[in-house]
Order: structure tokens, then C-alpha cells, then sequence
């Protein structure tokens, strides 16, 4: 009972500090050009919150204009879900409408939930219990943000525009640990920031992720780390 009490704790304080990232959305999507209606069922629907601020701030920037790059970046940063899928499968076990319901909450905080756990039961709890509750918690300040979008005015003045920003720097950060992943980002924002006076919005980061997945896939500096860290087991032992 102990470990369940320890595992809802840890879920449930997820699920709660995440939800209050719905309200910069929300506010930020309809300064972006979406009504409250259209926010709120971006939410519902996609729930997957990068993919969320990278949609809104490809169309804010550019308009009805950049809608195909919009699509494009928001499909791009939601690719990591299927990954995640995969390695929530054998947690989450069988069932067509378990598995239905649980793609829909796989997310960042819900798998990282579910597989910290020593035990399936303990995953299981997890996963469920972060999952359905940030889709609950952040659909709910969603339509909080969207209504306040209208009568705080600008977004930037109170802060809200270096939300998305900052959630993904706190993403980004823990796993900057080995050369390729750091050189993955310096040359990703690089690229991106080079392109961005010369190519319509969205498309400088359309094309900065390419060239990390052109890395990423032939592991140029991933081999480096690999050797390494190997060179470092063996100088311990």
C-alpha cells in the first residue's frame, strides 16, 4: 500500500504541475488567431502539448499562410509518441479498447510515470493515473487560459509567450548529457535561427529537424559517447 500511496503522489503531482501549462496555451492560442471553441478542441483532440505550442506558434507567426508548416512541425514533435507507444505496450498490456484509451494519454509525464515503477501493477497505476490526469487538468485550463486570452490582453505582458520556450528548454535539458545530443541542438538552432529572416515561419525548424534526424539516424557522434563510456567501464574496473 505504501508504494501505491508513493506512486499516486508522484502521478497526481505531475498531473498537476503540467496542467497549468494548458493555461499559457490556452491564452496563447487564441492570441494566435483561434476562438475559445477552436482552442479547447485542439486540446481535446491532439493532447500532446508540444506538438500543441509548436502549431499555435507556427500559425501565430505566419497566419492562415503557414498553416501547412503549422501541421507539419505539430506532426513532427508528436512523432515521439509512437516511440513511446512501443515502450509502453508491454505495461499497458492487451485489449482494443485499452489500448484505444491508453494512445490517447501517452504522453511524456505519463510514460516517464509508468516506467520509473519497479513493478507492471506499479506502471499500470502510474500511467493511467498521470495520464488521465493531466488530459483532465489540461484540458480544463485550456478553456481557463482561452477565456482569460480575451481580458489579459497580450499574452507577452504577463509573461505567457516564454512559456512554451521554457517548457521545452526543460525537456531538452536532461538529456543534453551526451556530444551528439548537444551538437544535435547547437546545430538545430542554429540552422533554424539562419533560415528563419529567409523562409516563411515554420519552415527554418521544419528543416533544422531534418538535419537532426539526418545525425541521428548514422550516430556520427554517438559512436564517440558509445566508445567512451566503454573506455570508462574499463579504466573502473
Amino acid at each position: 500500500m505504501t508504494e501505491r500511496r508513493e506512486v499516486l503522489r508522484e502521478a497526481v503531482g505531475v498531473a498537476v504541475a503540467t496542467s497549468a501549462y494548458g493555461i499559457s496555451f490556452g491564452a496563447l492560442a487564441v492570441a494566435s488567431g483561434l476562438d475559445v471553441w477552436q482552442t479547447c478542441v485542439l486540446s481535446l483532440l491532439m493532447f500532446t502539448g508540444g506538438s500543441q505550442f509548436a502549431f499555435i506558434g507556427v500559425l501565430g507567426a505566419g497566419g492562415v499562410a503557414a498553416l501547412p508548416s503549422a501541421i507539419a512541425s505539430a506532426v513532427l514533435l508528436g512523432v515521439r509518441n509512437v516511440a513511446y507507444g512501443m515502450r509502453m505496450s508491454p505495461i499497458i498490456g492487451s485489449g482494443f479498447w485499452r489500448r484505444t484509451a491508453a494512445a490517447h494519454v501517452t504522453i511524456d509525464e505519463s510514460t516517464a510515470v509508468a516506467i520509473s515503477q519497479p513493478s507492471r501493477p506499479l506502471g499500470q497505476l502510474g500511467f493511467w493515473v498521470t495520464g488521465v490526469g493531466v488530459f483532465i487538468g489540461w484540458n480544463i485550463t485550456t478553456l481557463v487560459g482561452a477565456l482569460l486570452g480575451d481580458v489579459l490582453g497580450a499574452p507577452k505582458d504577463w509573461g505567457l509567450d516564454a512559456a512554451a520556450a521554457a517548457a521545452f528548454l526543460a525537456l531538452l535539458w536532461p538529456r543534453l548529457k551526451q556530444r551528439q545530443a548537444i551538437a544535435v541542438g547547437v546545430a538545430a538552432a542554429v540552422i533554424a535561427a539562419s533560415l528563419t529572416p529567409f523562409l516563411m515561419p515554420g519552415l527554418p525548424v521544419l528543416v533544422a529537424a531534418v538535419v537532426a534526424i539526418v545525425v541521428g539516424w548514422f550516430n556520427w557522434l554517438g559512436r564517440d559517447d558509445a566508445r567512451g563510456a566503454a573506455a570508462s567501464k574499463e579504466a573502473i574496473a
